[in-house]
């Protein structure tokens, strides 16, 4: 639904609040106390019935109610004084009052079908050199089941949904690619007549013991398989292990498809590079967290902004590697790149609202101020917008710990974990499932985790330094001082300070128990 008053609009189903067209960056319950407002316009609501549907019936202060109405105003130019838009009945409620007309939501624009061989001049054309992918049906082998059947077209038709919310990824529509069922399709010739990048394939087979699923991901210039996956579900759990696969394989494509288009990238003339190709390049050097290719990252995102300003993911990774220098102290001011990094968040977040990966970076950028409780609404809006998002599953697990609850941070970790084991921040995800042990006082377990995430790839020296800590605190002298030595070895100006900062546990008495044993290490 799309409503629109005064110079506003409120794009519900784009997830968007938009004054004279230009998108206004709002906290996700901001927005959905405007959506609760808007829809029931015609009556006031009480102050019970916004606690229930705006924070699920949780207890929340007065206060706080006051917060979310004043800021809602705020977005909408509004007073509490004017009361243009909302206004409140002192003692009952508070109800929108602006005139509202509702706009018919526009149809999705067609895609043109071209049969194989054809020109693909009437084909959807992605914008610029962003990824595509056709999502054919899956071909059913062997002896027909009911189960088989069902998941033929269910899961393909799935997966368009799934992907279709990454935003990075410009994905066919099921009415163009359902069209391609042949047995062993030709994937070139699919890539050609519907002008796409990827093609993913896959197959159903009926067994005795359940029911065989495989998933592949094939280039379309070449028809070389880029990745595959295959599982055997037992016939009485397919249905409720569906979605968890089909999870799994949006995870793999969200991580393979990037890893092939930054090495097709670094196959090109620098000079001819464009926005995607070094929006791609510069995602693979951010990962590593080190200060030469965080370096490197940022010029490529820089390149990226510069060649298209209004590429959101450019912009969410222009934050993500000024919040890396703030986070790892890159620099001798943390302070410029942690403005730095807010500042490019929220222009991600101002042209595309909906993308998880520019409320994700929205939401890191308040770890910078130690600001948990503002950072958790933005990653429960990335994971909301992608549920299968691992790394916003962890971000948001590690801003639950050290906010204090560890057993929901775990939760959303394992959840991370599960999605993607071979993901580039695994070891983040294991050294906030150590933290979370930590947090509980279970710090036999949290040695354990800690040891696996300092040995996982790529992991940075903070990371041993948790390892060190969670060692520290189990009582294990020899590992904890092996971990300080690897720590130091890397960065010898880093302390318990830089620790504490980086990680701003909420809890008084648990900072003060790791500061006592940091000192104790000699940090």
């Amino acid at each position: 639904m799309h409503y629109r008053f005064d110079e506003h609009e409120l794009d519900v189903t784009r997830g968007e609040l938009r004054t004279d067209g230009q998108a206004v960056a709002v906290e996700p319950r901001v927005f959905a106390l405007l959506c609760l407002l808007i829809e029931q316009r015609d009556r006031l609501i009480t102050r019970e019935e916004l606690i229930e549907k705006v924070w699920d019936g949780r207890v929340v202060s007065d206060a706080a109610v006051a917060s979310c109405l004043k800021s809602a105003r705020r977005a909408l130019g509004d007073d509490g004084v004017t009361q243009r838009y909302l206004r409140t009945v002192h003692g009952r409620g508070v109800r929108f009052v602006a005139p509202v007309t509702v706009i018919a939501e526009r149809p999705p624009p067609r895609i043109e079908f071209a049969p194989p061989g054809a020109s693909a001049a009437g084909a959807a054309q992605p914008p610029s050199s962003q990824p595509s992918i056709a999502v054919l049906p899956f071909t059913l082998l062997g002896a027909t089941s009911v189960s088989g059947a069902a998941l033929e077209d269910a899961l393909p038709h799935e997966i368009i949904a799934a992907l279709s919310r990454l935003r990075w990824l410009f994905v066919i529509a099921r009415g163009s690619s359902f069209r391609f069922r042949a047995r062993d399709p030709d994937v070139v010739a699919v890539g050609r007549a519907l002008n796409v990048r990827y093609v993913l394939t896959g197959a159903v087979e009926p067994r005795t013991n359940g029911i065989a699923i495989t998933a592949e991901l094939a280039d379309a210039l070449d028809g070389g398989v880029r990745w595959s996956e295959h599982a055997v579900i037992a016939a009485d759990d397919i249905h409720a292990l569906r979605s968890e696969l089909v999870d799994r394989i949006v995870n793999a494509l969200e991580l393979n498809i990037p890893l092939v288009e930054a090495r097709r990238a670094r196959l090109r003339d620098p000079a001819s590079i464009d926005a995607w190709s070094a929006y791609h390049l510069g995602l693979q050097h951010s990962w590593r967290f080190n200060r030469h290719d965080n370096a490197l990252a940022l010029g490529l995102f820089e390149r990226a902004v510069e060649l298209d300003p209004h590429f959101a993911r450019a912009h969410a990774g222009l934050s993500f590697s000024h919040f890396q220098r703030a986070f790892m102290r890159y620099a001798d001011d943390p302070a410029v790149d942690t403005a730095a990094a807010r500042a490019a968040a929220e222009r991600a977040m101002t042209l595309d609202p909906s993308d998880p990966f520019a409320n994700f970076t929205l939401g890191r950028s308040h770890w910078l101020d130690g600001d948990l409780a503002g950072s958790l609404g933005w990653l429960e809006r990335a994971t909301t917008l992608s549920p299968s998002y691992a790394q916003g599953l962890y971000a948001r697990g590690w801003t639950q710990t050290l906010a204090g609850d560890a057993a929901a941070g775990r939760a959303s970790v394992d959840l991370a974990l599960a999605l993607s084991p071979l993901d580039p921040l695994a070891y983040a995800m294991l050294g906030t499932r150590a933290l979370s042990h930590l947090v509980l006082g279970e710090y036999e377990e949290a040695a354990r985790y800690g040891e696996r995430a300092a040995r996982a790839p790529g992991a940075h020296v903070l990371i041993a330094m948790i390892a060190a800590l969670c060692h520290g605190l189990a009582g294990h002298a020899g590992d904890a001082a092996r971990w300080v030595r690897d720590a130091r070895a890397r960065r010898p100006d880093l302390g318990s300070a830089d620790f504490l900062r980086a990680f701003p546990f909420t809890d008084p008495a648990l900072r003060r128990r790791i500061g006592e044993m940091l000192a104790r290490l000699g940090w």
